[in-house]
């Protein structure tokens, strides 16, 4: 990406020629193994990392790379570094493990976090996960609350799998190939059957791109995850919830929805924001970018970071986001608080702000174009 400066480690482990200069790539160590590792820019004063996590069956680059390489997405990836994080032998190239091996677990997924946060010197990282990878960085903020600033979870479920939904998906093994399989957790059937070439590009890379071995590892130790155990705040004693802004994420047309949906039910309504995109499935990111960017930069802005964001469709350059988008014109909210410009951690305020009224509370983003 143009602008960005090269970070450089005693480890680093150079790209291959013709692969975006910018990008290192690391094996980190954990207490969990290693953990592969690739960065885009340099770390921008005291300002958080952007740190990602795929869903099963794909990686950084098949979950990613669509949105981080979008147009609009460099204007917030200036102001940030971004850590790009593979599950355990997921990665591109990466060797299949050694029989016996034992997968992770999801709470030990999150225990690796850490390590990374720890070995690149980040005080804090916003996450972006999608799918599995939202349920890992949730378990992260919940058992790392201090080094998480902000959450966009997409397509997150967090609910175990029950007897029947276990018994099914051990059916479907059977019956089915791993990448199918994979295929219907990551789309709904409308979409299998009405979005062929955007599915069959997928069915091929996580068939040819993916290790399959390990791929299965990981598909069984996410289908063998527990409860989130996440209520909302003051409905239990005790209630564990997320103590950062979160921005919950599912298409209209996504297998997930229902668990979004559930647990946006089960977190604290000041500090989160559920965006519903339309006329999108099961990876909004993937096929709906400019409208995940949008929504992105209005989160972004809300917890003080980049108080001025240009936009390409307005002409008057850098703009404030009050009349930024369409978002902000159409029936949205976000947590707001002033804008921080030099870099340090901002305290989030826990109201919100409607067009349609001050005081106003909407944690429901409709976007539709």
């Amino acid at each position: 990406m143009a602008g960005l400066q090269e970070l450089r480690f005693p480890e680093e482990k150079p790209l291959l020629r013709g692969q975006d200069a910018t990008e290192l790539e690391h094996d980190i160590e954990t207490p969990y193994g290693l953990l592969h590792v690739v960065i885009r820019g340099s770390p921008k004063g005291n300002r958080p990392a952007i740190l990602t996590y795929h869903d099963v069956g794909l990686n950084h680059k098949l979950c990613f790379n669509t949105f981080f390489n979008f147009e609009d997405m460099q204007e917030i990836t200036k102001h940030f570094v971004v850590c790009h994080v593979d599950a355990p032998g997921q990665q591109v190239g990466a060797s299949q493990f050694p029989q016996g091996y034992q997968f992770p677990s999801m709470e030990q997924l999150a225990a690796m976090l850490p390590s990374v946060v720890q070995h690149f010197g980040f005080k804090y990282v916003i996450g972006i996960g999608v799918g599995a990878g939202a349920y890992v960085l949730a378990k992260f903020a919940l058992i790392f609350p201090d080094l998480v600033e902000g959450l966009v979870l997409i397509n997150i479920d967090p609910n175990g799998k029950g007897w029947i939904d276990w018994a099914a998906t051990k059916l479907s093994s059977l019956t089915s190939t791993l990448p199918d399989t994979v295929l219907s957790h990551l789309f709904r059937q409308e979409e299998l059957v009405s979005n062929t070439e955007l599915v069959q590009s997928y069915r091929q890379q996580i068939g040819n791109v993916v290790n399959q071995a390990n791929l299965q590892l990981f598909w069984n130790m996410y289908n063998s995850r527990r409860d989130l155990d996440i209520n909302r705040p003051g409905t239990v004693p005790n209630a564990k919830t997320l103590r950062c802004p979160v921005m919950l994420v599912v298409g209209d047309n996504a297998p997930a929805e229902e668990g979004v949906v559930e647990c946006n039910s089960k977190l604290d309504p000041t500090t989160t924001t559920f965006l519903k995109m339309a006329d999108s499935g099961g990876l909004p990111q993937v096929t709906q970018p400019g409208k995940l960017t949008e929504a992105f930069k209005y989160f972004l802005q809300g917890m003080g970071y980049i108080a001025y964001l240009k936009d390409r469709r307005l002409s008057g350059g850098a703009v404030p986001s009050a009349s930024m988008t369409r978002l902000a014109r159409s029936r949205t909210s976000s947590l707001t608080s002033a804008s921080s410009v030099d870099g340090s951690r901002p305290q989030a305020c826990t109201h919100s702000e409607s067009s349609e009224g001050l005081g106003q509370v909407n944690h429901t983003m409709e976007v539709s174009c």
